[in-house]
């Protein structure tokens, strides 16, 4: 298994708060395998095993608990009235109505609750509805370019190879996990994403919805990993399919650009007025979980290198729990603007700033920003960092591996 401490970090900050622990994300992004590795990791840190109640239901041993009064009767019987109870349920939508047996578990003071799930009765918008409140929700991504590297420095075939031409492989295959163990072979690898992407469409989005056309969200699915990092609009997305020969409404885009974020698919990012401080409603931003699964639907490997590295970025900050928005600054764009507790930092993404009428283009919107809050230009030059007037110019590949 490959050690992902960020998000046991996640997991140990919020361990035995009274708040359902809910792990959510796309599937094979390695959500049961976190769970296993957080319980070995409480074993290890002296918490009794009989008190860690851990259920996998795909697994057949637990066939017999069939309904949420069986799941919770079982719970009950193995409860530690004198100390706390870690409770571990893996794919825990196999249950109808589960949030009836883990609301009335919630309501005891001697239980702390782990949940992860997949499918169209386990998406985000479901789970604010069903658990009323009561949780928090981890979403995990795929690896991140410091946990793809770390596993793959363990395998002695790959220690001749520069963090660069290791670099080349995650922008080309992405960062699922099982891919990690697939040795770069590129048929093995588009077969497995073949399976993953066509999973999600089978279970999480065609049944969430009923769609009488299902090459329709496929085609706006490809529209969109097509078009990761530019501003668009609903408007703009249905008129540019129309404009491809597509028949398609405003209404239906929007339902099932939702289903597909809804999904983990695709994230959306808002716009924001660095200036009027506020959240505009006009324009959005959308990334794809994954550039390996971007370039296994396109068909294509790096086209346009800007904004697959945009991708990585984004995800990098999301994965550092920052809020990200979009920066408008008067007619100009700020790739990011990352919010953490009331502190900003400013990104702009480019695949080379070497050029000086680029450098020039990247760094004008940051020089209009009058706050003291830090910002950074990032590119996929091989330069030593640099500072200019304050604003700091990195390698992408130093951005993610750094502290």
């Amino acid at each position: 298994m490959i050690n992902r401490d960020l998000y046991i970090n996640k997991l140990v900050k919020w361990k035995d708060k009274k708040l359902i622990k809910v792990l959510t994300g796309m599937r094979r992004v390695g959500k049961s395998t976190l769970l296993l590795l957080y319980k070995n990791f409480l074993i290890k840190n002296g918490v009794d095993e009989k008190n860690i109640i851990y259920f996998n239901l795909e697994d057949l041993k637990y066939d017999y608990i069939s309904d949420y009064k069986k799941l919770y009767d079982e719970i009950m019987k193995r409860l530690d009235e004198n100390n706390m109870n870690y409770i571990m349920i893996d794919e825990i939508q196999n249950i109808d109505e589960f949030e009836k047996a883990i609301n009335s578990l919630y309501i005891k003071d001697n239980v702390d609750i782990y949940l992860t799930g997949s499918n169209a009765k386990f998406l985000s918008s479901e789970i604010a509805t069903i658990l009323t409140g009561r949780y928090i929700e981890i979403n995990v991504l795929p690896l991140s370019f410091k946990e793809y590297l770390s596993s793959i420095r363990e395998d002695s075939k790959y220690t001749s190879l520069s963090d660069d031409d290791l670099f080349q492989n995650y922008l080309l295959y992405g960062a699922m996990p099982f891919v990690r163990t697939l040795d770069d072979k590129k048929d093995d690898i588009e077969s497995y994403l073949d399976s993953i992407y066509n999973t999600v469409f089978a279970k999480d989005i065609l049944k969430r919805i009923e769609i009488r056309n299902s090459e329709l969200i496929d085609r706006l699915s490809k529209f969109m990993f097509d078009n990761i990092a530019n501003v668009t609009s609903i408007n703009k997305i249905t008129n540019a399919l129309c404009s491809a020969g597509i028949k398609i409404s405003v209404p239906t885009v929007t339902t099932y650009l939702d289903t597909l974020c809804s999904a983990y698919l695709f994230y959306k990012i808002k716009r924001y007025d660095i200036k009027g401080k506020m959240l505009l409603k006009t324009q959005y931003k959308y990334y794809a979980v994954d550039v390996g699964l971007r370039n296994y639907v396109l068909g294509i490997a790096n086209r346009d290198l800007g904004r697959i590295l945009e991708n990585i970025v984004y995800l990098e900050l999301l994965r550092r729990e920052y809020k990200v928005y979009i920066g408008k600054m008067g007619d100009t764009e700020i790739d990011f603007v990352a919010e953490k507790a009331g502190i900003k930092k400013y990104y702009q993404v480019a695949s080379s700033v070497i050029d000086e009428n680029t450098f020039l283009r990247e760094i004008r919107p940051l020089e209009m920003i009058k706050d003291n809050y830090e910002k950074y230009v990032i590119s996929y030059d091989k330069m030593p960092a640099t500072d200019s007037d304050g604003i700091k110019v990195i390698n992408v590949i130093d951005f993610l591996l750094e502290k």
